[in-house]
């Protein structure tokens, strides 16, 4: 990085923010409290407004949003007259999954091999950090120049949308000029990435029932219908022989034009396994950024061990089906019950129920924002040019920010570039990305505020 004095005070930052983030990363804040006790997020959450507190800011308060998570608000004032940048990150993790399956414990922050590993290191505890960062830096080179608000989530994994609620019940509070979602990452590491477009999504549970009760499949089966096997039906209905995603009334040919991903490359972050093909068509780019994509999460039914010789009288499943910018998610997800309806064969008894939605997200990449991102981006990152890239994943507060403030410019920047392997087990963050995202929020912050 070049020789620059914000990109000094935030290298000399670092060691400190690698034990912030330590303490950050101990808590176990998953927001399924059936799974960690609601303790663990509401440590979390205190330590995040803690850490507001410390570097000056006001207002600074526990949101009890309403589905019983806590979101962590503050507000930093800016000189007389400067624009509001609002600053978004969310310190609510996904579970470990597997504790066995980590290198280290997943709690419990661990440098190893140049990264620093643990639940929430890139998504999104280390992104709060990189907040922090950025206006410590601000600080110690003539201060910050803009009003800063900062909201810090507590239920972003779960995707119950307490945030969203609690911003329309309050528009007034996240009111800004500008806000930077620190929520996503770099296309790859080292190449700094703008996300322009995020996919929206919907969660259906499809419920099959066939029988009164289970059969032995010896004495009734080959006649009696089988739930399991008209739920397996109706799932292979969703995807044509190439593995693309055919849901009836749904179009899925849209290209993507801009930055492209090359299969080998995907291959490789994807971890696909030698010799199994990509599902799909058009380019990697087309099928993660800009077309439907239907995935089947869960499905219930017997496990294998201890698994008895019966036709199934019931079963059911759980459909995500992630919907690109010019998809309404909520049309999409009638096309989706009425396809799962229509194609249960054998005349099986059917319900569809939604449990989930989120509308699909386009920045304006045009914006006086993006031009300061740019520059900024350009100095913390020598000799890369800002990229903008889509994001296959769901941020559905994005559109609830900007439904509530139409003339906000939205950027999307992070951490969770594919070496950080966010949501997976061993999940790191890469320091040095750490410090250049900082620098360049930093300079961002500058180079808006005099825009």
């Amino acid at each position: 990085m070049s020789s620059n004095p914000v990109a000094e005070t935030v290298a000399s930052l670092m060691p400190g923010a690698q034990a912030e983030l330590t303490e950050l990363v101990a808590f176990r804040s998953v927001a399924d409290f059936d799974q960690y006790p609601r303790s663990e997020s509401e440590g979390a959450a205190n330590w995040v407004a803690d850490a507001l507190r410390a570097e000056g800011f006001q207002d600074v308060a526990l949101l009890d949003t309403p589905d019983g998570t806590q979101s962590v608000y503050g507000f930093l004032p800016g000189p007389e007259g400067a624009k509001t940048v609002l600053l978004y990150a969310h310190y609510d993790v996904q579970p470990p999954l597997d504790e066995a399956a980590w290198t280290t414990p997943p709690f419990e922050l661990t440098e190893r091999d140049g990264r620093w590993y643990g639940r929430g290191a890139a998504d999104c505890k280390g992104g709060f950090i990189m907040h922090l960062l950025a206006l410590r830096a601000l600080k110690a080179n003539g201060g910050v120049p803009v009003g800063v608000k900062v909201i810090v989530e507590g239920s972003e994994e779960q995707g119950t949308g307490g945030l969203e609620q609690y911003a329309e019940q309050h528009p007034e509070l996240l009111t800004a000029d500008t806000i930077v979602i620190g929520d996503v990452g770099n296309f790859r590491l080292g190449l700094p990435t703008v996300t322009s477009t995020l996919r929206g999504m919907t969660l259906v549970r499809v419920q099959i029932d066939t029988l009164e009760g289970n059969l032995h499949s010896g004495q009734f089966g080959g006649a009696a219908p089988d739930a399991l096997g008209a739920l397996i039906r109706v799932l292979d209905s969703l995807r044509a022989e190439d593995g693309s995603t055919t849901i009836d009334g749904l179009t899925g040919d849209a290209r993507w034009e801009g930055l492209q991903y090359e299969e080998e490359a995907f291959r490789k972050d994807a971890k696909v396994l030698d010799g199994v093909e990509l599902i799909g068509s058009g380019t990697v780019a087309d099928r993660i950024w800009a077309r439907p994509a239907v995935t089947v999460l869960g499905i219930d039914c017997p496990p294998v061990v201890g698994a008895t010789p019966s036709v199934q009288a019931g079963a059911r499943a759980l459909v995500s089906l992630r919907v690109p910018p010019g998809v309404d998610a909520v049309e999409a997800s009638k096309l989706l019950q009425a396809h799962l309806e229509a194609r249960t064969p054998w005349g099986a008894r059917v319900s569809t129920e939604q449990i989930g939605q989120g509308q699909p997200f386009r920045a304006d990449t045009s914006s006086p924002a993006y031009t300061a991102m740019a520059e900024a981006m350009a100095v913390a990152y020598p000799g890369e040019e800002m990229q903008s890239a889509g994001q296959g994943g769901s941020i559905p507060l994005c559109n609830t920010l900007a439904s509530l403030y139409p003339h906000a410019e939205i950027l999307l920047i992070g951490l969770s570039e594919p070496q950080a392997q966010i949501h997976a087990v061993n999940e790191s963050v890469s320091p040095d990305e750490l410090e250049r995202l900082s620098v360049t929020e930093a300079l961002f912050l500058q180079k808006y505020a005099a825009s």
